[in-house]
């Protein structure tokens, strides 16, 4: 049903390429996120969560590296293990914090001085600009969808992302202990699309519409990747899984399991999609001074 309409998103539609350091750690995580351009400026969007870490990657190595020169003040310090927990609770560093992010924005743009980023005061939505790039490597850009109405429970549209980072391009450097992408290894991950229909439109004050429910999840990686009907005419954009609770709960049940008896319990949930309302995006464009396209 969305093959033509695939087809037509997919020149684009971009993955963002994500590793991560986590404090105490030499493993690095890799992620993914999605983009898609509106213009043939460099313009695209994506969720605000996603711009607020790329925003933020700077910052986060920063704040590690002026956690690790302190510390090197202190490397003959007979009470070096004491000294280092200490500056540990100084910088709020656990295992579990983020200590190095790096970004690659794959097939966007070649090169690039900067990267403006705009984020919604209230939507999980932002703009990113590129700026001063030499040549673009995206195709064609987003149509949006002009009349909301449109916009119904019951209608089938799809979602496109970047949900399974299996790209390898990237090692982690003992010598200046911190990860980088390499030359070596798979640099792509496969796009992936998800069907499902509209459940509900979505309203943060009970009048006016901002997101569409889907039926369906959107996937990790997926979110800031567009929503579009089979014309590939975009109706908003995936910014978050929802777990509603269906109330089938099961308690302490003998079943068989291979054959056994066995005591079980079950709390299901029906997990569907929320994306941003192409009149918000629309609305965020204009007041940005950002070109887009309608149909």
């Amino acid at each position: 049903m969305f093959v033509n309409a695939i087809d037509r998103v997919d020149p684009f539609t971009r993955p963002i390429h994500s590793i991560m350091r986590l404090f105490g750690h030499d493993e690095i995580v890799p992620g993914s996120a999605t983009l898609f351009f509106v213009n043939e400026q460099a313009c695209a969007v994506t969720c605000k969560h996603v711009a607020e870490l790329i925003a933020r990657s700077d910052a986060i190595f920063g704040q590690y590296n002026a956690f690790r020169a302190e510390l090197r003040q202190f490397q003959r310090d007979r009470n070096y293990a004491h000294i280092q927990t200490k500056l540990e609770e100084k910088y709020q560093l656990k295992s579990e914090t983020v200590i190095r992010l790096r970004n690659m924005f794959m097939n966007c743009v070649d090169q690039f001085s900067e990267l403006k980023i705009d984020l919604h005061p209230t939507q999980d939505l932002a703009i990113l600009r590129f700026i001063g790039y030499k040549k673009l490597l995206y195709k064609s850009h987003a149509v949006f969808l002009r009349d909301s109405s449109r916009a119904r429970p019951g209608r089938s549209l799809c979602r496109l992302g970047y949900p399974f980072p299996e790209f390898t391009n990237y090692t982690y450097n003992a010598k200046t202990d911190d990860i980088e992408w390499t030359v070596g290894g798979r640099e792509t991950t496969p796009k992936f699309p998800i069907d499902g229909i509209i459940t509900r439109l979505l309203s943060d004050n009970g009048a006016d519409i901002t997101g569409i429910e889907m039926s369906t999840p959107g996937l990790r990686g997926q979110s800031g990747g567009p929503l579009f009907d089979v014309n590939g005419v975009v109706y908003g954009m995936q910014t978050e899984t929802r777990h509603l609770h269906l109330g089938f709960d099961i308690e302490d049940r003998n079943v068989l399991v291979n054959g056994r008896k066995a005591r079980v319990s079950n709390y299901p949930f029906l997990n569907v999609g929320a994306c941003v309302h192409a009149d918000v995006i629309k609305r965020f464009l204009a007041d940005n001074s950002v070109n887009y396209f309608e149909e």
